[in-house]
């Protein structure tokens, strides 16, 4: 699985090479949050360091399949919670109220039931999932302080929101040390921090969910925090039907709407990495809808038959790679 993870975070970004500059250069590469991570900083002291040991930290706290706050949570029914948990899960439970049905911290019992979090996967029978979707309505989350209270048979998820948040926290790091300008790579989450050493845009890569060590383009952007949900990320194959990781909370399936993969640009990470999966399931004329009442973000949607859909904030700022015959929408306010 681990090497299967570290081939993904290969394939879902690719950061163009920046040039060498008389900033001091550091940079790291490991293992949190269940996926590769590296960084690359320009400027500051011991920051990647101070980066690391926050990822590390915070992966000990949301993780849902270690012997975490989460897990604590999720075993016991209630949990007193760290202010870094605590905060991750309330602007989660906010996004999945403004976000209606299509993002849901509380999908966990849904997401180990179809085998995605063990590796056992199978196909449950449509009764077992009408009796799993009863178990997924962040609303019934209670809040008293730090403690957290689930109803029984809840369980909690925050694997859609932690490198978000992970993000966000990186730049606080990134300012208290006065970096210059850093690119990390947090999983398939990508910060882009302070401007290039040569004034040039960044560029972050797109891969292409049919033949992922590819990439169909190239999104040039100033700083803030690209995120891309794909079905192509974790799946299996069952009687010639292919199952993704990415589920609907209202019918505890894998979506099946047509969309490929979803990239969120944006100056929050958390917000980035909850849309990228909110969009997924909403499809296109939903992620529309709703990109249009909410002007903090811009995406790119690829869909299945092979329209590729751009909204106008990041529109001039794409470039399509040679031999890819995308159909090119812009999505208007």
């Amino acid at each position: 699985m681990k090497k299967r993870i570290l081939a993904i975070l290969m394939i879902l970004t690719t950061i163009l090479s920046l040039s060498a500059c008389s900033e001091t250069t550091s940079e790291a590469n490991f293992f949190a949050m269940d996926t590769a991570m590296s960084l690359k900083v320009w400027g500051g002291s011991n920051v990647c360091a101070d980066l690391e040991a926050r990822a590390h930290e915070l992966d000990e706290k949301l993780s849902s399949a270690t012997e975490s706050e989460i897990y604590q949570l999720n075993e016991e029914g209630t949990a007193t919670l760290s202010d870094d948990t605590l905060a991750l899960l309330t602007r989660s439970l906010t996004l999945s109220k403004e976000l209606k049905t299509y993002f849901d911290p509380t999908i966990y019992p849904a997401v180990l039931e179809w085998g995605f979090i063990d590796g056992n996967y199978h196909v449950p029978d449509d009764e077992w999932l009408r009796s799993l979707t009863s178990l997924i309505d962040s609303s019934r989350v209670q809040l008293d302080g730090n403690t957290v209270t689930l109803p029984a048979g809840f369980k909690i998820d925050l694997g859609a929101s932690a490198k978000g948040y992970l993000a966000d926290e990186c730049k606080k790091i990134l300012d208290d040390h006065n970096a210059a300008s850093a690119v990390l790579n947090l999983g398939g989450t990508i910060l882009l921090y302070g401007k290039k050493p040569d004034g040039t845009p960044f560029k972050v890569g797109v891969a292409d969910p049919d033949n992922p060590a590819s990439y169909f383009g190239y999104l040039s952007c100033s700083e803030g925090v690209v995120a891309t949900s794909g079905g192509y990320e974790r799946y299996f194959e069952k009687d010639g039907k292919r199952y993704i990781h990415i589920l609907d909370p209202t019918t505890a399936k894998p979506v099946d709407n047509g969309t490929l993969s979803v990239t969120i640009y944006t100056d929050d990470g958390t917000l980035a990495d909850v849309l990228s999966t909110a969009l997924f399931v909403m499809g296109i004329d939903k992620a529309t809808e709703y990109y249009r009442s909410h002007p903090d973000f811009d995406f790119i949607l690829l869909d299945e038959h092979n329209n590729l859909y751009i909204t106008e904030g990041i529109f001039d700022d794409f470039s399509l790679s040679d031999g890819y015959p995308y159909s090119i929408r812009k999505i208007t306010k």
